[in-house]
């Protein structure tokens, strides 16, 4: 949604043909066409990345139409995300650590990341380029860029919170509870590289943690808390920026998938859909995990897995929480909106298909009562658990540019 900041450059290890990073849009592209109309642009994705393409583009003064395979109600992953909004989240998928603990949790059923064994050459292409990833050095290139697209992001959410949108935007930081003295150890590492990084960060001890949040058990080891993350409602801020768009005249198609495109020399002529041919001057796939197939029917290969994650979200729970938090050990988030509680947690690569595992909704649920006792399993008994696919990179980072063999 956001352009890197210009003072923060693509690492070095991503200098592929597909890189996008490096390839940013011109700021002072003109909204109107050689024929002196106003240029038109399809948006294709109807999640929070599309929305907000589509709002930006709309308010710069374009005629955009936004495009969906999914019926209007159902908003993909953004609907039934943890809605943290975390500058604290420096470090990428692709860290050191990550491979170590993958290996370990792939043997548990309902631990946090479990990968489905299977025979897909793209998988297997996505999993050594994100070894090769996985080092120190990777983190210490990556982290500046996504400090700053993270500071971007919560100023943007500001903004449009600030413009009138209602989306519940609490800006009361975020707790990272740990239940280990290990876990413990290794946030504070995390907060002392954050702090070289200009973020705040404080270290708390049982005490201090339990004042902030007194429904978190005694037995807990402490916290780091790092007061600039926010949160927010999914659904709000969905509901918000389609109000946005429809009073900025911005066409919706939903139920409309892209199945292919014409292209003639650098530019696109037309996304082919059911519905027709769909013409435009600019187009934009922000499509999510989806993006990768769209892609590559223009001859971009982009390499990128769908990684699913559970939410269970509790319309009366059993106590009322202060504080959104992430629990470190069991990897789960938690999210106090308005007027209910949302857990959301796991990651499993298993492709594009929407089946769910009962497994991995079991192990959040396993791990919420060892932070917050008032909470039992039963406690969820009538929740109807939510999953959703979101993109994932093997570096961690964003694809945000043009594609380089295509000028529209």
């Amino acid at each position: 949604m956001h352009g890197v900041p210009a003072r923060a450059q693509a690492p070095a290890a991503r200098q592929y043909r597909w890189n996008s990073l490096a390839a940013q849009s011109p700021a002072d592209r003109s909204v109107y066409s050689s024929r002196g109309v106003k240029k038109t642009s399809i948006v294709i994705g109807g999640g929070i990345i599309g929305l907000c393409s589509a709002y930006y583009a709309a308010r710069k003064g374009l005629d955009v139409t936004l495009v969906d395979a999914a019926d209007s109600a159902d908003g993909g992953c953004s609907h039934g995300n943890a809605g943290l909004i975390v500058p604290s989240h420096f470090v990428p998928l692709a860290a050191p650590g990550a491979v170590g603990s993958g290996l370990r949790w792939l043997f548990d059923a309902e631990s946090p990341f479990y990968i489905q064994p299977r025979a897909d050459l793209e998988l297997a292409r996505w999993l050594w380029r994100f070894l090769r990833f996985a080092s120190p050095a990777h983190v210490e290139r990556s982290a500046p860029i996504l400090r700053d697209l993270n500071l971007a992001s919560r100023a943007a959410y500001e903004a449009l919170a600030a413009d009138g949108t209602d989306f519940g935007l609490a800006q009361d930081g975020v707790l990272m509870v740990c239940r280990t003295q290990q876990g413990l150890d290794e946030e504070i590492e995390v907060a002392d590289r954050a702090r070289q990084l200009g973020l705040e960060a404080q270290i708390l001890d049982p005490h201090q943690t339990i004042r902030r949040e007194p429904a978190l058990s005694p037995e807990i080891a402490g916290a780091v808390y790092y007061p600039q993350d926010c949160r927010l409602d999914p659904e709000g801020l969905i509901a918000g920026l389609r109000r946005r768009l429809e009073a900025l005249g911005v066409k919706t198609r939903w139920g409309c998938p892209v199945g292919g495109w014409r292209v003639e020399g650098r530019r696109v002529l037309a996304a082919v859909t059911p519905d027709g041919p769909l013409t435009a001057d600019e187009y934009v796939i922000a499509g999510g995990a989806w993006s990768g197939r769209i892609a590559r029917q223009l001859r971009h290969p982009l390499p990128l897995q769908a990684g699913r994650g559970y939410s269970l979200t509790l319309p009366s729970p059993p106590v009322r929480l202060r504080s959104a938090a992430l629990l470190v050990e069991d990897r789960v988030a938690v999210t106090p909106m308005p007027g209910r509680l949302r857990f959301a947690g796991t990651m499993e690569l298993v492709g594009l298909g929407r089946s769910t595992n009962p497994a991995r909704v079991r192990g959040i649920i396993k791990a919420i009562p060892r932070y917050y006792p008032a909470f039992e399993p039963s406690s969820f008994a009538d929740v109807e658990p939510w999953s959703g696919l979101r993109p994932c990179s093997p570096d961690g980072l964003p694809y945000i540019g043009r594609v380089r063999h295509l000028d529209n």
